[in-house]
């Protein structure tokens, strides 16, 4: 059976989740900053609801990517040179959220970004832990990502594109910030191809933990990101 969370319930061990049914842990809960980031802090996430009720996940294994092992292909490269696509962080972090939710995706009815989901997540990057990289064509915005920054982890949390490459682009973008911070690992949840192709790889979850309360340790910053300080030499 899986747990159902009150308001003040702790989350169960991370090793309950069920295999089954893609690494589902609990059901319930607020999702409110605090219970949020300890969820993340626990290698947590929330995917969806059910009558208005978070699900909560920690999948097995887990898909990550290492940033110092990103390598952008050489097509991707000479998109990055052209200058064809302006990439901005932290100015429309709704707008990204909104085109996450909007752009439909294979073998999915629908978006788990829901209304709360929408305002729990604008309510962190508020509060300075999560951020967005958005990619515009002329002022239109065609693509970028979301996630949580908590010490020098990573949470990916969704990213779209309506033009070509502008996801890659904006993932491109992303680890020049990153490794800038001296993040060290990007939690990526589970294995899609288009991670796969960015470099993501999967790892244990008993690795993965390991990882994070290592990482999660290290200092908070929780200033809004600037592109005006990357080395975007490509």
């Amino acid at each position: 059976m899986i747990p159902f969370l009150g308001s003040l319930d702790l989350f169960p061990p991370v090793e309950t989740a069920r295999s089954d049914m893609g690494g589902l842990l609990a059901v319930g809960g607020e999702l409110d900053p605090a219970r949020l980031l300890d969820a993340y802090t626990q290698g947590i996430f929330p995917w969806g609801t059910v009558e208005g009720q978070p699900l909560w996940y920690s999948p097995d294994p887990r898909m990550v990517l290492f940033p110092d092992e990103f390598q952008p292909s050489r097509s991707l490269r000479k998109i990055l040179r052209s200058g064809c696509f302006d990439v901005h962080f932290d100015r429309n972090f709704a707008g990204v959220m909104r085109g996450c939710a909007e752009t439909p995706r294979p073998g999915q009815d629908g978006t788990w970004i829901s209304a709360e989901m929408l305002a729990a997540y604008i309510r962190l990057h508020e509060l300075g832990w999560a951020h967005s990289v958005e990619v515009y064509v002329e002022g239109d915005l065609v693509g970028g990502l979301y996630g949580l920054a908590i010490g020098h982890m990573f949470y990916g949390e969704s990213m779209f594109s309506r033009r070509s490459n502008a996801s890659k682009v904006a993932f491109a973008h992303l680890i020049r910030q990153l490794t800038a911070l001296g993040v060290e690992l990007i939690d990526c949840q589970m294995y899609t191809d288009h991670l796969a192709s960015l470099g993501g790889r999967e790892i244990p979850r008993s690795l993965f933990i390991d990882h994070l309360r290592r990482l999660t340790a290290a200092p908070v910053r929780r200033d809004a990101w600037s592109i005006q300080s990357l080395d975007l030499n490509w």
